[in-house]
């Protein structure tokens, strides 16, 4: 039996050292790690990525698939989702090292399958709104950065301190509820940084954008 770490890297921000730095300090123990880099959540399926298709070949029955949060397997709900269940079909469990979470289809209790089952739905779903949330504000800093540009206002302020990956896991979080304080300890930002992030994301990915981060 073995676990292995899928990590998905989809900006120039993020690394898969960096999803196995968290993943070891969260006390997991890691055999292998698998990643696809430079490929997008929202447009491909895992079955469809390099990578992605390598873990439905190579876990077997009793092998842990660990992801840093339920975002690197896609972006899409029913990619997700069917995602899952399939691995657990073939016995392989799935947790996150973000809260911990484990998706096991080994349970036989009704309602305990009822709740992971719910669980899944809905983490799912969240996964695919958080991505439309997140179109959603770069579109609107994107706006705002040419309209500042289209009004002569060349002054793009102090640099952001974060990177987009920074920015994208700490929006992840603040969206799943986690405190501004959970936050900054999990992403290594400030506390006041991740509350600016959570009250105005639209012009902090304006600041990105006038940066070229």
């Amino acid at each position: 039996m073995k676990t292995v770490l899928y990590a998905r890297v989809s900006t120039k921000d993020q690394t898969a050292a960096h999803q196995l730095t968290q993943a070891q300090a969260a006390g997991f123990s890691v055999d292998e790690v698998v990643t696809d880099d430079g490929v997008s959540g929202v447009t491909t399926r895992l079955a469809d990525r390099p990578q992605g298709r390598r873990l439905y070949d190579m876990l077997r029955a009793g092998d842990t698939l660990l992801v840093r949060w339920v975002d690197r397997l896609g972006r899409d709900y029913s990619d997700v989702s069917e995602a899952i269940r399939e691995f657990m079909r073939r016995g392989v469990v799935i947790r996150t090292v973000i809260n911990g979470m484990v998706f096991d289809g080994a349970t036989k209790d009704p309602m305990q399958k009822a709740v992971r089952d719910a669980l899944i739905a809905f983490m799912a779903a969240l996964s695919e709104a958080q991505a439309e949330a997140m179109k959603e504000a770069r579109r609107a800093g994107i706006a705002h950065a040419k309209a500042m540009d289209s009004a002569g206002v060349k002054f793009r302020g102090r640099k952001p301190s974060y990177s987009r990956a920074e920015f994208e896991q700490a929006r992840a979080m603040l969206d799943q509820g986690v405190g501004a304080s959970d936050v900054s300890r999990a992403v290594g930002l400030s506390r006041q940084t991740v509350l600016r992030i959570k009250a105005d994301p639209a012009a902090c990915e304006a600041a990105m954008h006038l940066w070229g981060l």
